[in-house]
């Protein structure tokens, strides 16, 4: 109990831990609410206002990731490299979008709101589906790595590449709820846009959530062993 005391606290005091928590909590009243009333549809000004709360801005961290990061010279595969370069490019590029919408929803300027949400619906799914593609990607990279270890290969190597093959396939997961709630909110008539009752948005939402923190906790208990 202290332990996980310990670890919501250290989750709690990075910006990107608050991040997550907030997430999960709208995310988990928006399930619970929809559970609740059993709507199957809701109102466009409900449905704005909640991803108006869902969309955090983070475009000060994604530059300074983004700019970190440059054309990936670290590394090892091109294809992991290009992949990550073109989606740092989508998610600095769906910020200014979701400003925009945010300021024409405020009446700060006079521009229509609706084509801004739908270029960062985009650029959010793009960078979804291109994160799965990396995600895959890096899978079988590590599949290759974990046959070149061999059964007689080191117990340490083989634990690290089973570990990193575990957060890779959680990455998947947590794309893959999250793009189907970005197809959701595409204009109708594309895919299953605009049929999500309340709850399954909140569900898609609290599972891509809870994967992210377990992920964060994951990352500080390494770096806990490591030191």
């Amino acid at each position: 109990m202290q332990r996980s005391l310990e670890a919501l606290v250290r989750l709690l005091e990075s910006y990107r831990g608050r991040d997550k928590v907030i997430r999960t909590v709208c995310y988990g009243s928006q399930l619970v609410g929809g559970v609740l009333s059993r709507q199957t549809e809701t109102d466009a000004s409900f449905q704005r206002l909640g991803k108006s709360l869902l969309l955090l801005f983070d475009d000060l961290s994604m530059l300074a990731y983004s700019h970190s990061y440059g054309f990936g010279a670290e590394e090892e595969d091109s294809g992991v490299r290009w992949i990550s370069v073109v989606t740092n490019m989508a998610d600095q590029l769906y910020y200014p979008c979701e400003h925009i919408a945010w300021a024409a929803d405020a009446e700060l300027i006079r521009v229509k709101s609706d084509k801004w949400w739908l270029f960062s619906t985009v650029l959010w799914g793009t960078s979804l589906l291109l994160g799965i593609l990396r995600s895959l990607r890096v899978l079988l990279l590590l599949r290759k790595k974990l046959k070149r270890c061999g059964i007689d290969g080191a117990e340490n190597s083989r634990s690290r590449l089973h570990r990193q093959m575990q957060v890779e396939v959680l990455s998947i997961l947590s794309s893959m709820a999250d793009l189907s709630n970005a197809i959701h909110w595409m204009p109708p008539g594309f895919l299953w846009a605009g049929r999500f009752p309340n709850w399954l948005v909140g569900l898609m939402g609290t599972i891509s959530s809870l994967i992210g923190l377990m992920q964060m906790n994951a990352g500080n208990s390494d770096q806990s062993d490591n030191t």
